[in-house]
C-alpha cells in the first residue's frame, strides 16, 4: 500500500522501517548509517578523470571537422553524439553518449544551425551607394515628391499546399494539404510584385500568373501610379524608385529601361532610379516593411487560389498604419524579349554623376535638348 502511494520500492520502505525500529530500540548501527554523509572526494570518479586523454581526443575530433581537416574521420558525417562516441572508441576511449554530451557542454559546444551572413565580395562603393540612396530619398521626401521601393516577392505555389507557420484550428483537426509540392499545371505559381510608398506607408501588390519580367514590373508601377500615386501626389514633378540591382528591375536589364521610358512618356514626369549595390537585396525597404508583413499575415494558410492570395495581401495591416491594395494581373508576359541597340538608344536616360549605371533619370522623350 505504501509503495503504491509513494512510488517507492518496497525494499527501500523496508530498510527505512528497519532504521526507525533501530532508533526506537536505542540502536546506533543503523541510525549512524542513516545519517552518514559521503566525505569530500568520495564516490566513483568521473570517466574523464579515470581517462584523462578522452577530453583532448574529443576536442580534436570536433575541431578537426570545423577546420575541414581532410583526415578527420567525421569530416563527411554528422557530428552526432553517436558518431563522436564511435570516433572516441576507435581511439581507445570507452565512453557513453551521456558522457560525450556532458563533455561537449563543458567544452562550450551546442547544437546550432547555419547562419546566413556571408554576402560574397562587397563592391568598394557599397556604403557610398547606400549613403547616396539615403540622401536622394531624403531630398525627394523633403520636396514632398513620391519615392517608392519596388521588388518581387518570391513566387508562391497556388493550391492546397503547406504554408509555413501555424493558425488556430480545433484541436486535432488541422487543415489538410498536399503531401507533395508538385506544381499544379492549371493553377501554377503566383508572382507578387510590390510597390511600397516610403512616405505614406502604403503599398500596391500585383499578383501575376505569368513570368516575372521587366514588363510586368513596370506594369505594376503603372497600376500603382494610376490607382494610388497620382491621387496622392497630384502635383508631382518627379518620381524616385529604389530597386534591387538584379531581377526583373536590374540595372543591366535593357527591357527595364525601355519599359520605364514608355511609362515616363505616359505620365510626363521624369523617373529617377537608384539601385541597391550588388548582393544587398535584403536591405531593400520593401522587404521588411511590406513582404515580411504579408508573410506573417498568411502564415499557416494554404494559398488555394490566386484570389485567396490577393485577399490575404489586401488584408495585411500593421499597428504603424500600413495599408495594402492588391489586384490580380492576368496578363501573359513573355520571357526572353530582346531589346535592340536602336531601342535602347531611344531611351532618354541621363546618368547621375555618381555611379551612373546604378543611378539615373529617364526623361520624357520630348524633352531631348
Amino acid at each position: 500500500m505504501a509503495s503504491r502511494a509513494t512510488g517507492m520500492a518496497p525494499s527501500c520502505i523496508g530498510r527505512g522501517l528497519q532504521e526507525i525500529e533501530a532508533i526506537e530500540n536505542g540502536g546506533v548501527e543503523l541510525s549512524a548509517r542513516a545519517h552518514r554523509s559521503r566525505t569530500a572526494g568520495g564516490g566513483r570518479k568521473s570517466s574523464w578523470e579515470e581517462d584523462p586523454g578522452v577530453v583532448p581526443s574529443l576536442q580534436a575530433l570536433v575541431e578537426s571537422t570545423t577546420r575541414g581537416d581532410p583526415e578527420s574521420p567525421l569530416l563527411w558525417t554528422a557530428r552526432s553524439q553517436r558518431n563522436l562516441v564511435e570516433g572516441l572508441k576507435a581511439k581507445g576511449h570507452n565512453v557513453s553518449t551521456w558522457t560525450v554530451a556532458k563533455l561537449l557542454k563543458r567544452l562550450g559546444y551546442s547544437l546550432q544551425g547555419n547562419r546566413k551572413c556571408l554576402e560574397g565580395a562587397q563592391h568598394p562603393d557599397r556604403n557610398a551607394q547606400f549613403e547616396h540612396i539615403e540622401e536622394t530619398v531624403r531630398q525627394q521626401l523633403e520636396a514632398q515628391e513620391p519615392a517608392i521601393s519596388v521588388d518581387t516577392k518570391k513566387k508562391e505555389l497556388v493550391g492546397p499546399y503547406k504554408n509555413a507557420g501555424r493558425e488556430l484550428h480545433p484541436q486535432g483537426n488541422p487543415e489538410e494539404v498536399n503531401v507533395y509540392d508538385f506544381v499544379d499545371k492549371t493553377l501554377g505559381k503566383a508572382a507578387p510584385y510590390g510597390v511600397y510608398d516610403l512616405s505614406k506607408n502604403q503599398a500596391w501588390v500585383s499578383v501575376g500568373i505569368s513570368h516575372d519580367t521587366a514588363e510586368f514590373a513596370v506594369q505594376t508601377i503603372r497600376f500603382w501610379w494610376n490607382e494610388m500615386g497620382q491621387p496622392l501626389y497630384p502635383n508631382a514633378t518627379s518620381l524616385l524608385i529604389t530597386a534591387d540591382g538584379g531581377g526583373s528591375n536590374g540595372y543591366r536589364l535593357r527591357l527595364w529601361k525601355v519599359e520605364l521610358q514608355k511609362l515616363v512618356d505616359e505620365i510626363q514626369i521624369p523617373i529617377s532610379v537608384c539601385h541597391l549595390p550588388p548582393g544587398t537585396s535584403k536591405w531593400n525597404k520593401i522587404e521588411h516593411r511590406l513582404f515580411s508583413r504579408i508573410t506573417q499575415n498568411w502564415r499557416g494558410k494554404p494559398l488555394l487560389t490566386h484570389q485567396v492570395i490577393v485577399d490575404l495581401i489586401s488584408a495585411t495591416k500593421t499597428k504603424t498604419g500600413l495599408s495594402v491594395r492588391s489586384r490580380l494581373d492576368p496578363r501573359t508576359y513573355l520571357k526572353g524579349r530582346k531589346v535592340s541597340d536602336a531601342q535602347l538608344a531611344n531611351v532618354n536616360l541621363v546618368p547621375h554623376d555618381f555611379h551612373g549605371e546604378w543611378n539615373y533619370t529617364i526623361q520624357p522623350s520630348n524633352s531631348y535638348a
